[in-house]
């Protein structure tokens, strides 16, 4: 079973966003844009956007949904 764990520290969050917004060299893009995907990365990938196309019908759903998730992200939720 799993081990739940709290909420990350401010100081693991700040290191963690600067790693995300650290910019990729053009190179290191392309070698990984190179490797292709596995069969079950390809399926997993479709089985996500199937079961969010079923969740969220319609464009407007989609949309409430992410802006929802972005203000969350970024830590504007009330």
């Amino acid at each position: 079973m799993s081990e739940v764990i709290g909420p990350a520290s401010p100081e693991t969050r700040a290191r963690i966003k600067a790693l995300a917004e650290q910019p990729v060299p053009l190179d290191e893009w392309r070698r990984r844009l190179a490797i292709p995907l596995s069969p079950e990365e390809i399926e997993h990938t479709q089985a996500l956007v199937h079961w969010f196309c079923r969740r969220y019908p319609t464009v407007g759903e989609r949309l409430a949904y992410v802006r929802r998730a972005y203000k969350r992200w970024t830590g504007q939720a009330k």
